[in-house]
């Protein structure tokens, strides 16, 4: 070999060694940027909840939270979802049949992320116009079934993944 091959593959050698150690030091800055856009490890911990629902009577709602933000579990009575059912599409802002806001069998049983669809707000239960939910920080109106009737939200109240465990139970998420 030659002085100047060794030189070529000296050279090549270094060259190699040099990009090899700078990919490692970008990706070890790069990686804690990545990290960080991860839930919070407590949030994680929240992926699914369940909730004893057997102490709430017919007309009453509780509020529980989910991934940090509130739930609300509603357990309507007859003449509620008849009000409910009784709203024609036409007059909704954003057209949604309750029967699709509800797991079928058991239509008593509203579950929604209790945060308004305009800015987040949490609304208020059993106030506003239609029998259901307030925000007060802007006026919107949600009925019973968590739609937007009236005020500045875009849509109804989100329904969030649930499914009964058992007759007393509802897990979230």
């Amino acid at each position: 070999m030659s002085k100047e091959e060794k030189k070529v593959n000296r050279r090549d050698f270094l060259f190699t060694a040099s990009y090899t150690i700078g990919a490692v030091g970008v990706g070890a800055v790069i990686w804690p940027m990545i990290d960080q856009m991860n839930p919070d490890k407590a949030q994680q911990a929240l992926a699914t909840t369940e909730v004893d629902i057997s102490s709430i009577e017919p007309g009453k709602s509780i509020t529980v939270l989910w991934r940090g933000k509130p739930i609300f579990i509603k357990k309507r009575t007859p003449e509620e979802i008849a009000e409910a059912r009784a709203v024609k599409l036409d007059d909704l802002p954003d057209p949604q049949k309750d029967e699709d806001r509800v797991k079928e069998g058991k239509d008593e049983w509203l579950v929604m992320l209790g945060v308004c669809t305009h800015l987040g707000c949490v609304p208020l239960k059993d106030k506003g116009e239609f029998n259901g939910w307030f925000c007060p920080c802007h006026g919107s109106h949600y009925d019973v079934s968590g739609r937007i009737r009236k005020g500045p939200a875009p849509t109804n109240m989100e329904i969030p993944k649930f499914e009964f465990v058992d007759s007393n139970t509802i897990k979230i998420g």
